[in-house]
């Protein structure tokens, strides 16, 4: 598999108090299955469809103060984790993690863009990132929500060096970043619907075969729907809250309705 290009989304993990329960929530809802825990690396364990790797799930380090929020991060591939670190000190965000080795898998580093978004950075070794990605029960896309969408758009673009277009509706501020070619990633801006405690994110798209239907497991699971399922021109989606808190969405990228916006 040639390595991806800077910037392109690469691989996603959350962290979990309750592993095996976030283990069973998401074999019901997407259909995972689930590796042997890596012990040498604080019982990481990654999280298998068809029998390639799509995601992992990890719990708490020992000595992490308090009970940390779940939530999913999404890494960006990089062929020089040090490098891109510098960079996103020089745009303005921070380092949660400094750049380290991860035995021969490869080297990351946590950040956090100025708008409060936690993201990881991934150079990858031997794990190159998503097998299977585009598919039911794997990555599909995901988006920066901000409550300062101009900052963040400078600072994903002097980063990673992304292009970037705009929606063209005069009702909402939507933007997509690509490297040339097809879309990477997309910016929500948060509005008044999402309470002052609830930081900026990025939510992660899971495909499934049907919307409504991973809605109804997810609730049966314990979790909680946030919004949807509605209809859109890239598939019927909804936003989801897992039983420990780690938002997340669904999308059915085969059931279509309407036409591709126009961008700008």
């Amino acid at each position: 598999m040639a390595s991806r290009p800077e910037g392109t989304p690469v691989w996603t993990d959350a962290m979990f108090t309750d592993l095996e329960g976030a283990k069973e929530f998401y074999g019901d809802v997407l259909g995972w299955t689930f590796g042997e825990s890596a012990s040498e690396y604080g019982n990481y364990t990654q999280a298998y469809k068809n029998g390639k790797a799509v995601a992992a799930v990890v719990p708490p380090m020992p000595g992490q103060n308090g009970e940390p929020q779940s939530a999913w991060c999404l890494y960006f591939a990089s062929p020089d984790v040090a490098a891109t670190a510098e960079k996103i000190k020089s745009a303005g965000g921070s380092l949660l993690m400094e750049p380290m080795q991860v035995g021969d898998f490869g080297s990351m580093c946590l950040g956090q863009d100025p708008t409060g978004t936690v993201f990881g950075v991934w150079q990858a070794g031997a794990h190159e990132g998503f097998e299977l990605q585009g598919e039911s029960g794997t990555y599909v896309w995901a988006e920066v929500f901000t409550r300062e969408p101009a900052k963040a758009d400078a600072f994903y673009t002097a980063v990673f060096g992304y292009g970037s277009k705009k929606i063209k509706d005069e009702h909402m501020d939507y933007r997509v970043f690509d490297l040339g070619a097809d879309p990477l990633l997309g910016r929500m801006v948060m509005g008044d619907e999402f309470p002052p405690e609830v930081p900026a994110y990025i939510q992660i798209y899971f495909g499934v075969d049907n919307c409504d239907k991973a809605v109804e497991a997810a609730e049966r699971a314990g979790g909680r729907k946030v919004f949807g399922p509605m209809d859109s021109p890239f598939g019927r989606f909804a936003a989801l809250l897992d039983p420990q808190g780690a938002a997340f969405a669904v999308i059915d990228t085969r059931t279509t309705v309407g036409e591709m916006p126009e961008m700008e």
